[in-house]
């Protein structure tokens, strides 16, 4: 396997990518539909449920994001195994995770992005559309089987369809999930429950009522003392308990949340919902209930507080519950007993917030010169969207690193071990392997994308599953105009709403100042803002009827 780094493949500056982006001339692949040149190590049947495998060796570079739990090995099962099924060999063109959006950047704009470029977010893939750099990948479905059959069978169509831009194109093949799975939520200390006979909250407002009787019994503490406050203060919190509000906030904030009693978009941040969540979030701090430093703490500082029983809760998802509280709490509080409770309902209702696309691959356009084209995208479908290449990817070899019962459930090796399913397995499932990588493992169906999820995570999920998924706002995608336009508009009315979010949660403003935050809002464009995003809604709407 040829092994590169992101140095190697380009030397680029931010001038380069500015000037290459600018002037880089763009092709409409959909105009040419004849791949009779393109075809060399395709299979001349493909369909769904069919083992990909090329008619001769070949190879693609691939972006990698290289993590830091489980950094890129040569000699992983992952990379031969992949080569003994389909003939082919990734080429991985290392980029260490924290800089990975900006060398893509660069790699795209010099003219250096290797063919396949994964672990992209939408709408990340919107600043290489312009100039031609990346593929309209929904030109070329017709390659992809299974990703057709899955988009299909699970409806997924209007998610699909907010991917597309001004041209009625997708430029972003997504992860897809067959049922929304939400992992963030409420963790709570079920032995202080108890101790103060509470009930295990269902609401917000069961939550606050859960809070002051926590802080009636122990004044000097803060009940509900948060993490994940770097870089986006209070991410993960805002995050929920926007979903729950019907409004999007923290980690989840976009500038545009769709009304459909009006059938338009409105401003996120200046919207009714927003304002009576941050109206419930002010009233915690006010009270005492919320810990002021949570918004500007470390997560060791918020992990050190809940293990010292400075605080009882605490926003977190399963790894965090696993892999840090329940272990700190183990030493410092060995009768401690720490639940991650269902979403609490708001007034949105009992939904289920979680998205059902993840973040995809983008395809370099000079992957469509390339006389291997047509095999790539079958590969490409069979590893991240087929049955068989979703588990190879996410369990690896039968036999090897996973069991598989009579019934079909599986079971990592008596070695193997992946997130503490099996501890007394002396081999790492992503770390000696490369199973189980972000790169790779994609989406699926419940059976596959829960099969490492304990009882517990097992039950938590039979809850959100009863719940309604959130509604998926119609797609109102920019012109390059339009998109220049408010990109001059964003920045600064996204740090404005973070300012002040923060500033009216901890009383620091007043919320009878809500008026006059309006009008900055609109001083800062956001109705003109909203404006365009309306105009673009109506167009495609218009276009597509």
């Amino acid at each position: 396997m040829l092994r590169k780094t992101w140095r190697r493949a380009a030397v680029a500056t931010a001038g380069v990518l500015a000037l290459t982006l600018a002037t880089a001339c763009s092709e409409d692949p959909g105009e040419s539909t004849d791949l009779a040149e393109n075809r060399v190590g395709a299979m001349a049947e493909y369909g769904v449920g069919d083992q990909f495998k090329a008619t001769e060796a070949l190879s693609f570079s691939t972006l990698y994001n290289n993590h830091t739990f489980y950094p890129l090995k040569d000699d992983w099962l992952f990379w031969s195994e992949l080569t003994k099924r389909t003939n082919v060999t990734i080429e991985p063109v290392a980029v260490p995770l924290s800089d990975y959006e900006q060398k893509r950047s660069l790699l795209i704009g010099a003219g250096d992005a290797p063919l396949i470029i994964p672990k992209t977010y939408h709408p990340a893939e919107t600043a290489f559309v312009a100039s031609g750099a990346i593929l309209p990948v929904s030109d070329y479905l017709d390659l992809m089987p299974h990703f057709r059959d899955k988009m299909e069978k699970w409806n997924l169509k209007p998610e699909i369809d907010n991917l597309r831009q001004s041209d009625g194109k997708f430029y972003l093949l997504p992860g897809v999930h067959e049922k929304p799975t939400q992992d963030y939520t409420v963790l709570v200390r079920t032995d202080v429950l108890q101790e103060l006979n509470q009930p295990v909250p269902k609401t917000w407002d069961e939550l606050y009522t859960v809070l002051k009787a926590m802080k009636a019994k122990y004044p000097d503490v803060y009940p509900y003392s948060d993490l994940f406050s770097k870089p986006t203060p209070t991410g993960a919190l805002l995050n929920i308990l926007g979903a729950s509000y019907g409004t999007q906030a923290g980690w989840d904030y976009q500038h545009a949340t769709w009304d459909p009693a009006a059938k338009k978009f409105t401003y996120t941040g200046g919207s009714e919902q927003y304002k009576q969540m941050l109206t419930y979030l002010h009233k915690l701090v006010a009270e005492g209930l919320l810990d002021p430093e949570s918004f500007t703490q470390t997560d060791d500082q918020a992990r050190q507080k809940l293990a010292n029983g400075k605080s009882f809760v605490v926003t977190g998802n399963a790894q965090t519950l696993v892999n840090n509280h329940r272990p700190d709490l183990a030493k410092t509080q060995p009768n401690a007993k720490l639940a991650k409770i269902p979403l609490p309902v708001g007034p949105a209702g009992e939904i289920n917030p979680a998205p059902r696309l993840e973040n995809g691959i983008m395809i370099s356009s000079k992957a469509r010169e390339s006389k291997n084209f047509v095999a790539m995208m079958q590969f490409i479908d069979w590893l991240w969207y087929s049955d068989a290449g979703q588990e190879f990817a996410r369990w690896g070899v039968e036999g090897t690193t996973f069991t598989r019962d009579a019934s079909g459930k599986r079971a990592p090796a008596a070695d193997v071990d992946v997130l503490g399913l099996n501890p007394k397995g002396t081999k790492h499932l992503q770390q000696e392997f490369g199973f189980y990588n972000g790169v790779f493992t994609y989406g699926g169906t419940p059976d596959l994308v829960r099969g490492f999820f304990s009882a517990e995570e097992l039950e938590f999920q039979r809850v959100m599953d009863a719940r309604t998924p959130r509604a998926v706002p119609p797609p109102h995608p920019l012109t390059d105009e339009e998109r220049e336009q408010v990109s001059l508009w964003e920045t600064p009315l996204k740090d404005f709403v973070a300012q002040n979010t923060l500033k009216f949660a901890l009383g620091q403003r007043p919320l009878s100042e809500w008026d006059a935050y309006l009008a900055e809002l609109k001083a800062k464009n956001a109705e003109q803002y909203i404006e365009v995003v309306n105009k673009a809604y109506q167009r495609f709407q218009d276009k597509n009827s």
